[in-house]
């Protein structure tokens, strides 16, 4: 069994940061290198979309204080890279990665939500509140879901307007679109149609 070390100095982040290739542009992967008896390579911290400079750095996403390493090989990296790619490829509809995403209690159980939310279906943020008893806390799940750090894997993108609109996405609405679309959320646009935003 691998040692924890527990004397880490949790208010300053670091983290291993990559870019991969997919067919939304690229995406910035961001790992807690610190291992635990769970997560013995470490953890996903964080999955970004790059729609504008600086959008995919994460010490701007979050705006903390962060020491970042680029690095192209990590063992996460590579699970993360792989598991996208048969996302895209239609081959996965679900993902099996460790994931360590920094937020509130809140936050986190409006992430939780997400992940109960089937590939190829959309939710309301009314019904994503309901679901975690926070029926009231409608404009609050917008919030947290735009807070999401783990995009794609931590489906936010599957949370739509309770008229079926599509809103607010990290990754811009056009990506958002072309998610649902490719996971059969919403039918393939033929072509000359307009986008749903």
């Amino acid at each position: 069994m691998k040692s924890v070390n527990t004397s880490i100095n949790t208010s300053i982040i670091s983290s291993l940061h990559t870019v991969v290739d997919s067919p939304v542009g690229p995406i910035h992967l961001y790992v807690d290198p610190v291992a635990t008896a769970d997560q013995p390579d470490g953890a996903l911290i964080a999955i970004l979309f790059d729609v504008e400079p600086g959008r995919g750095d994460m010490r701007t996403y979050f705006d903390a204080d962060e020491t970042v390493v680029n690095v192209k090989d990590h063992p996460i990296f590579e699970r993360c890279a792989s598991q996208l790619g048969e996302y895209f490829g239609g081959l996965r509809t679900t993902f099996d990665l460790p994931l360590r995403p920094a937020g509130t209690v809140f936050q986190r159980m409006a992430w939780a939500g997400l992940l109960t939310i089937p590939y190829g279906e959309t939710r309301s943020y009314g019904q994503q509140a309901a679901q975690i008893d926070k029926p009231a806390a409608v404009r609050a799940i917008g919030s947290a879901n735009g807070r999401n750090p783990l995009a794609i894997v931590v489906p936010c993108h599957r949370v739509i307007g309770a008229n079926g609109s599509l809103t607010g996405f990290g990754g811009g609405l056009a990506t958002k679109e072309w998610l649902l679309r490719h996971e059969g959320a919403i039918p393939v646009k033929q072509q000359g149609e307009a986008t749903l935003f």
